[in-house]
């Protein structure tokens, strides 16, 4: 299936004056098609740049990344920004909007690529995710928005399409707990709801402890986190 992911022997790094720093070193992970699964671990550790691997933004210098039969590190770069828009769905933590134009308009943004006019039923779903993650000012342009309602939409946005594979880089993190757990339920609910395989970087204790495995990532190095792992949801 296309989101069941098997990374091996990936080696990730970027070049310094004198040499190079090496952020990722990891023998291998697998995610099974539908699952989701958190990654964790100290500011530095490499985590969004797994992530970027995942998503086909990053080549490491050796090893593959391969979402079912698509070694997406093989791909050349046209090739793994179409493979990307018509599986991945993104949570950045920066957010990406785009100034200038309103909640709604980022959460639909996609769709503009391929449609002259953005059809109706997406429309609809886009304002129907913004209500469902407790924004309600869907017509407010995004650079008034506090940076928690910003999280909100850049979460709708990456929802938009139902996408097969589903990364998140601190979804949690710009929200109080109250909100952040509503997010957080949201983000899962959907996901499975559409079968979607959940990679997200977090430290929200609230939310890794409801997904099906944790791991933790030190100097880009990968291991289990049983402890978060096996709490109670």
């Amino acid at each position: 299936m296309v989101n069941t992911l098997r990374l091996w022997n990936v080696v990730l790094a970027y070049r310094q004056e004198p040499g190079s720093q090496t952020v990722l070193d990891i023998d291998e992970l697998t995610v099974e098609s539908g699952s989701a699964v958190g990654i964790t671990g100290p500011s530095g550790s490499g985590k969004s740049s797994l992530l970027y691997v995942l998503a086909g933004l990053e080549r490491p210098q050796h090893g593959s990344a391969r979402w079912g039969d698509t070694d997406i590190t093989r791909l050349p770069e046209p090739d793994r920004d179409r493979w990307r828009r018509q599986h991945v769905g993104m949570v950045f933590q920066d957010f990406h909007l785009l100034p200038g134009m309103t909640a709604i308009q980022n959460v639909f943004v996609a769709a503009t690529f391929e449609h002259l006019a953005v059809p109706g039923p997406i429309r609809d779903r886009a304002e129907s995710l913004l209500m469902r993650v407790g924004l309600r000012r869907a017509r407010q342009r995004v650079e008034t928005l506090s940076r928690g309602e910003m999280q909100r939409v850049a979460v709708a946005r990456a929802l938009l399409f139902a996408p097969p594979i589903v990364l998140a880089d601190e979804p949690t993190a710009s929200l109080d707990a109250a909100s952040g757990r509503l997010v957080g339920d949201l983000l899962l609910e959907l996901c499975r709801e559409a079968g979607s395989t959940l990679v997200v970087v977090s430290h929200d204790p609230f939310l890794l402890q409801r997904l099906d495995a944790v791991h933790a990532l030190t100097n880009g190095r990968l291991a289990p986190s049983p402890q978060l792992a096996a709490l109670p949801c």
